[in-house]
């Protein structure tokens, strides 16, 4: 029996919602027991986000730069926390396709630039049992 490919490769990144980036980043390094490899700001979504690498696994924080971002009425609503989970993907539109296809409703039809030399687009958390769930395509390929 031939196997099916895997179309999510593997979680790329947990995303978590904090207040104040300089503070986490303090908190996360003493967890980790290293200092995050990136900060960057990424107009679009309103947030500066900050990277740490654990093993083969990375963190995301992400700290509202506005108060109409995502990230802002995230923690206004439910505080700080996991935000998202991130799945790596290949061809990231043929992966919305699929996914579409499949009955999942997703926020972005089309992917669009984000943090990390990524492409990206989430599924809206009322199609994933509550998840906010974000492919991930590289584009430093």
């Amino acid at each position: 029996m031939k196997e099916k490919p895997s179309h999510l490769t593997k979680i790329e990144h947990i995303g978590i919602a904090v207040k104040d980036i300089e503070a986490s980043n303090v908190v996360f390094k003493a967890m980790l027991g290293e200092a995050h490899y990136k900060i960057e700001e990424v107009e679009s979504e309103g947030v500066t986000t900050s990277f740490f690498q654990s093993g083969p696994n990375k963190i995301e924080l992400l700290q509202a730069t506005r108060d109409d971002s995502p990230i802002a009425k995230f923690i206004e609503k439910r505080g700080e926390g996991i935000h998202h989970i991130a799945f790596a993907v290949n061809d990231i539109e043929s992966e919305i396709e699929r996914l579409k296809n499949e009955g999942f409703k997703m926020i972005h039809d089309v992917p669009k630039k984000g943090a990390d030399n990524k492409l990206i687009a989430f599924l809206h958390p009322k199609s994933s049992n509550g998840v906010l769930v974000e492919l991930c395509q590289d584009i430093s390929d």
